[in-house]
């Protein structure tokens, strides 16, 4: 388990409370809750880009709290994916590499891999601004493992997707982080992720978590 501990914020009319909350260190756990309920606040603390004095995220022995954000060593997901629009689909995943600092003698390697895993052979060469919405997230969670990340952090990582897509695109997730071995985060209001993704499911609400 990944242990998150005193995780509160005041934001003047809405608060985060959460004295204790885990998080699976293999597998997917989901946070889920409605809209307004902190779960966009929850994973911008985790990532570092809002601060949470006294917080602690202890992770294999690590404070990933103490750490900067590049240190965490976090891949993330966001909703909007923000892909580089002129940038090819492999050129946006090599970006990446080369700003993790990825050992050039696997990143090659990897490339392959990756493209396999997430099945983006067919327009791997294609610039990301014609690209489909299913075609820019499997970029999008492709560039955030190359790094060899810690965890990966996925932010309502469907909801741009239609309900067909959704489907498909949500056993194509879980199929490589299992693959992957890594630890997932899923931040979501669809109770579908819940049923399809969740190895454990946190819910929030009014910024506490429940279970």
């Amino acid at each position: 388990m990944s242990y998150v501990e005193n995780l509160r914020r005041d934001y003047g009319d809405f608060k985060l409370d959460i004295p204790h909350w885990e998080i699976l260190d293999q597998g997917v756990t989901v946070l889920w809750g409605p809209s307004g309920s902190g779960k966009t606040s929850i994973f911008r603390i985790l990532l570092g880009l809002e601060t949470c004095p006294g917080m602690k995220w202890e992770f294999q022995g690590v404070d990933l709290a103490k750490l900067k954000t590049p240190e965490r060593r976090l891949g993330v997901v966001f909703q909007t994916l923000d892909l580089f629009p002129h940038l090819s689909a492999k050129e946006n995943v090599l970006f990446a590499a080369r700003a993790r600092k990825v050992d050039e003698s696997k990143v090659a390697r990897r490339m392959k891999e990756l493209t396999a895993k997430m099945q983006m052979d067919s327009f791997l060469d294609r610039k990301a601004s014609v690209l489909s919405g299913g075609e820019k997230q499997r970029v999008a969670i492709a560039r955030a493992l190359i790094g060899e990340p810690r965890l990966l952090l996925l932010d309502e990582p469907f909801s741009a997707l239609d309900q067909e897509l959704r489907e498909e695109s949500r056993r194509l997730v879980k199929a490589v982080i299992a693959d992957e071995k890594i630890p997932a985060l899923v931040v979501t209001h669809d109770h579908r992720d819940v049923e399809v993704m969740a190895n454990k499911v946190s819910n929030i609400r009014n910024g506490q978590i429940e279970v």
